[in-house]
């Protein structure tokens, strides 16, 4: 009796071991961190965003903003716009948000090719001027009922209200961290897009100046032409969309807080793409003719609302960085010093780093790699290698929500329409230094149509460069210290 008692300590002791190993791993494990997607909200704003009618552009034009003062040390000038989505301005065309998310996409990836353009370019020692337009890749179906309605054909772009000319006239303004001319349509239009303001008309101008050859504005442009002694700009997107006219120095007024006068920006007497009802770009990038560069900014920030909000944030100049501001470093390309490269070392899903190689998101001597932060781009772009990893790690934690079948270039979505909301892993990126950024849910997991498919935002590129988009923006207030070379990223500071 005794030696059973004894075998059948012997056998159950090493199952005690065994659990209580287990136990004490569990215990030890780090806790998955996860936050809440609350599904109904974000398919009730998809469906208000179908049936929004936008209230007039007068009643907008109207809208003062007052800018954000943070931590600013700088003297110079403080200067604030408002900040809309295309879905705040125009009353889309599509009845079905399926069919919205698909233009959106399919315009998005416009987007992407011409940045990856720009680039390959500069890698490859290739001027603008030895290019000509190349035909656009989207189908003229797929852009005609957009353009002739003024409707959004998707929102990859934000607007800004701004003044042109003296007296100001008021026009919504794509911003753009990815290029640096300023440009507004121009009578007479030889071949313009339907806008939602009337085109600006330069004669209606005092401060209307055509810039000389001989400038160093003109010099400054990638591509020119000489016409009496006028200066002629081109800009190329790399997508088809392109825009051509004079070289011109006008006043630019932001709102109600200042203006500055001697702004150079192409008016453009030949403009076609995929604009779409805006009057013309604002070039926020680095080069030397971007609007910041030419208002000698300091510092500038936005906030981008939801893709499918009505309501709208500013853009702020000079304005300093919040205070509780996550700090990333930001770089530039010898290649090109349009883009803003900032210090991204990683990610985490569920609290868990991402296992990738170490310096992937490093720029190399040759100017190839690293990550660029923009604003026209929506959806992240990840090298293949990164973003493998990190869907995976993603993938591995939701096993316990239903899979749904990949849509466009998502190949990570799920069926959600049985749930009200949901906790899923959360995603973080990393900076270095032990500085990350939380996102909400709703940056990374976004509905594809009305009956509860959401999919994993961020999608592979066969392109060295990366690119954090807007979707992973949105909500957060983005800083650009130019003075100091670093990047603030602040939650809830819209």
């Amino acid at each position: 009796m005794a030696a059973a008692s004894s075998n059948h300590f012997l056998l159950s002791f090493p199952l005690f071991l065994s659990f209580l190993f287990t136990s004490t791993l569990a215990r030890l494990s780090p806790q998955t961190t996860t936050t809440t997607l609350d599904v109904s909200s974000s398919l009730s704003q998809a469906q208000h965003i179908l049936s929004f009618d936008p209230q007039s552009l007068k009643a907008f034009a109207q809208t003062q903003t007052q800018p954000l003062f943070f931590n600013s040390s700088t003297s110079a000038a403080v200067f604030s716009v408002p900040l809309h989505s295309r879905g705040s301005i125009h009353k889309t065309h599509h009845t079905d948000y399926k069919a919205l998310v698909l233009s959106r996409l399919e315009r998005d990836s416009a987007r992407v090719d011409s940045l990856s353009t720009k680039l390959l370019l500069a890698l490859n020692g290739v001027k603008k001027s030895q290019l000509r337009p190349l035909p656009t890749q989207i189908q003229a179906e797929a852009l005609s009922t957009p353009i002739i309605s003024g409707t959004s054909q998707g929102s990859g772009e934000y607007f800004s209200r701004v003044g042109v000319g003296k007296p100001a006239k008021q026009f919504y303004m794509v911003l753009d961290t990815g290029s640096d001319i300023n440009w507004i349509q121009c009578e007479p239009c030889n071949e313009c897009y339907q806008q939602s303001d009337p085109i600006f008309n330069p004669s209606g101008s005092s401060t209307y100046s055509p810039v000389t050859c001989e400038s160093k504005q003109c010099s400054s442009l990638e591509v020119s032409a000489c016409r009496s002694g006028k200066c002629l700009y081109q800009v190329s997107y790399g997508d088809g969309s392109y825009t051509v006219g004079d070289f011109v120095t006008e006043t630019v007024s932001f709102g109600n807080s200042g203006n500055m006068n001697g702004v150079a920006l192409g008016c453009g007497h030949d403009n076609e793409g995929l604009f779409v009802g805006a009057a013309g770009l604002l070039g926020l990038g680095g080069g030397p003719l971007s609007l910041t560069s030419q208002i000698k900014a300091t510092s500038f920030s936005y906030c981008l609302v939801d893709r499918d909000s009505t309501g709208s944030s500013t853009l702020d100049f000079n304005s300093g960085l919040p205070a509780d501001s996550v700090i990333a470093p930001l770089m530039k390309s010898r290649k090109v010093n349009t883009f803003y490269y900032i210090g991204l070392t990683g990610f985490s899903v569920g609290g868990q780093a991402v296992n990738i190689s170490p310096g992937l998101f490093e720029i190399n001597e040759s100017g190839e790699g690293g990550v660029i932060i923009d604003c026209g781009t929506a959806i992240t772009r990840l090298q293949t290698q990164a973003y493998n990893a990190l869907r995976d790690a993603f993938v591995k934690q939701t096993q316990g929500l239903p899979s749904a079948s990949g849509v466009a270039l998502f190949d990570t979505c799920y069926d959600l329409s049985s749930k009200s909301s949901v906790k899923v892993p959360t995603v973080s990126f990393h900076f270095g230094e032990g500085k990350s950024l939380d996102l909400p849910a709703t940056n990374y997991l976004i509905p594809v149509d009305s009956s509860g498919t959401f999919c994993f935002a961020f999608a592979p590129t066969s392109s060295s460069m990366s690119i954090i988009g807007n979707v992973q923006q949105q909500g957060t207030r983005v800083s650009f210290d130019l003075a100091n070379n670093r990047v603030g990223l602040s939650s809830h500071k819209c």
